[in-house]
């Protein structure tokens, strides 16, 4: 017996249900050789640090540097949302030391070029939510979002359902941006 289709008013967006219910989104992630001191094996941002880059496809990291990586966010707002963080499991920014921080601060201008040569993005939000009360959904480890934008981004999806609509798989969009690399 045939599957019934989807109805036409239904968008279909499994990779969100862990998000939704709060499933711990490690498991079946790969394990580090060995943690960076203060990580939380509980943190996807800390397992990313730690693990070897031969899983970067797997854990949507697209570039690491001596002090933070660039992964993209399992999660997005839009279209090339990435999340730009240290590689150690720091909750503010009096934490970072300056080398850190000023490599954080290259990557997000590095990140907004290439998002504009890889997809036309026209404009972004850079946003960082310290602490639980502002929003932060990792307190413990901060982490930047540059979120992708162009003119007409906010459709009627967005303000009549609620709804985002992503129309690039994170696998094609993690190709594209290695493109560049």
């Amino acid at each position: 017996m045939e599957s019934p289709s989807p109805a036409p008013d239904s968008l279909w967006a499994p990779w969100r249900l862990s998000y939704i219910t709060g499933e711990d989104t490690t498991a079946g992630a790969p394990e580090p050789d060995a943690w960076r001191p203060g990580a939380d094996s509980a943190c996807f941002l800390c397992r990313a640090a730690a693990v070897s880059a031969s899983h970067d496809r797997d854990l949507g990291v697209v570039e690491r540097t001596d002090h933070g990586l660039v992964i993209l966010n399992r999660y997005p707002y839009a279209n090339g949302h990435l999340l730009v963080a240290p590689l150690d499991h720091q909750a503010t920014l009096a934490d970072l030391d300056s080398a850190t921080l000023l490599d954080l601060q290259h990557r997000l201008v590095a990140w907004c070029g290439r998002l504009e040569q890889a997809i036309a993005a026209q404009g972004f939000n850079i946003g960082l939510n310290l602490g639980r009360i502002a929003g932060a959904g990792v307190p413990g480890h901060l982490h930047w979002h540059i979120v992708p934008r162009w003119p007409g981004d906010v459709n009627f999806m967005t303000s009549i359902a609620g709804v985002r609509v992503i129309p690039q798989a994170l696998d094609a969009l993690w190709d594209q941006l290695q493109a560049l690399s």
